[in-house]
């Protein structure tokens, strides 16, 4: 089963905002067997929207398209689904009801009739009720392809999928089953790890392909396979990742299902009832942005100091001056103090902390430019690596965050065993 998902809006073209809602709708397909063709985003433009749906015309199962919905006279979606499927806009009383007592209930104000025109849907479509917001998803088919228009706006989108989209489809389809299974690798380029495993690759069955996901500091290896044998799929794939792991056992840190590293690192805290601290310097607050961001990351996390220079760091963390004069701000003495300084001030379990130069100038210490220290302070020891992550300053950040999450992470899973 294919689909292509659409999202239409002069907005995202320009690069006013980032398209997420691809991305949402995309990993919530493939769970339930849906191959994504292509994603397109197109302008506000009846003629391009018309063109798009003619192209796209008994080629997938399915077409999904994100915006335009909104009750401005810019949100064009509705008038032009009528052009294309010979149809007219007729009020639907359950979504009007729904629309007038939501914008009372909310803004405290009667609904205008901007709002209230939110319910005219075109008289064929299936109405998908949209219980947090006021526009509608539309579901319409033609031929061998149906179409189906959501509301742009992220947090209704996803519950349209999640409560609707999804369970319509699981209902009314036969799916084939997709299995994935990531692989985390740490400290090796993509080129050399594609040299390691080249004749295992090379011997991997039809029905598993194998994708490559370098970032700065790690490559994910995903294996997918696609069939109508579930269990088939996942002993096949099972099978091959215990012959990986005999080949690049050395690099492997961990498996992704569908997480991220500091998905799983908060998994491994909260199911240890332990916690985590910073103090940054060179990466700036970037390693408590990404886990901050973590839904229910207040349970491990017990915050970071970000201490940028060196006077900072003495009064802050009360890094010993003493100790900057003699080893250099960016140094292994200066990292571990940091990293001691942060566990005992936040009380937490571990403590990271990084200092480096991440360039293009030297700034407060004479140390090459690239060059990063990382300490983790651990319930019984301290660990300190000196690195130099090369240029440009983006990359140096980069690869310190993902360089901090892997030491942490093989930390943990060492003091578990």
């Amino acid at each position: 089963m294919r689909a292509t998902i659409v999202t239409i809006g002069d907005e995202i073209l320009i690069g006013q905002i980032i398209d997420s809602n691809s991305s949402f709708i995309a990993k919530s397909l493939d769970k339930i067997g849906v191959e994504i063709d292509e994603m397109i985003s197109i302008s506000d433009s009846k003629t391009h929207i018309l063109e798009t749906f003619s192209k796209l015309q008994n080629k997938v199962d399915i077409v999904i398209i994100t915006g335009g919905l909104g009750p401005t006279k810019d949100d064009i979606t509705k008038k032009t689904f009528c052009e294309y499927f010979d149809d007219e806009l007729v009020v639907n009383k359950e979504v009007e009801a729904h629309v007038i007592a939501l914008i009372e209930r909310v803004m405290q104000r009667p609904a205008s009739q901007m709002n209230i025109d939110q319910a005219l849907v075109p008289s064929k479509c299936t109405v998908l009720y949209n219980q947090v917001g006021t526009a509608p998803g539309m579901w319409i088919k033609k031929d061998k392809t149906v179409y189906i228009s959501l509301p742009g706006v992220p947090y209704e989108m996803k519950y349209l999928v999640e409560n609707e989209i999804v369970p319509r489809i699981v209902k009314e389809y036969e799916r084939p089953y997709i299995i994935h299974k990531t692989i985390l690798t740490y400290g090796q380029g993509e080129s050399l790890v594609a040299e390691r495993i080249e004749d295992w690759e090379n011997n991997l069955p039809e029905f598993i392909k194998l994708a490559y996901l370098p970032s700065p500091g790690r490559v994910r290896l995903r294996l997918s396979a696609r069939g109508t044998d579930k269990h088939f799929l996942e002993k096949n794939i099972e099978t091959n990742i215990i012959s990986l792991t005999k080949i690049i056992g050395d690099i492997i840190v961990g498996f992704e299902e569908g997480e991220t590293i500091e998905v799983v690192i908060g998994t491994l805290l909260t199911n240890n009832n332990q916690t985590i601290s910073l103090a940054e310097s060179c990466t700036g607050g970037k390693i408590s942005q990404v886990l901050s961001a973590v839904s229910g990351a207040s349970k491990y996390y017990k915050g970071g100091v970000v201490c940028y220079s060196s006077q900072s760091k003495i009064e802050l963390l009360g890094v010993s001056e003493t100790i900057i004069k003699e080893h250099s701000v960016v140094s292994a003495a200066v990292a571990k103090e940091m990293a001691l300084q942060a566990k005992k001030i936040l009380k937490s379990d571990y403590a990271i902390a990084t200092t480096g130069n991440a360039g293009p100038t030297k700034g407060d210490s004479d140390a090459e430019i690239g060059t990063v220290f990382i300490a983790l302070a651990t319930p019984t020891k301290v660990i300190v690596e000196e690195f130099n992550f090369g240029q440009p300053r983006e990359k140096v950040i980069d690869r310190a965050v993902n360089k901090a999450f892997e030491i942490l992470q093989k930390e943990i899973l060492k003091n578990l065993l």
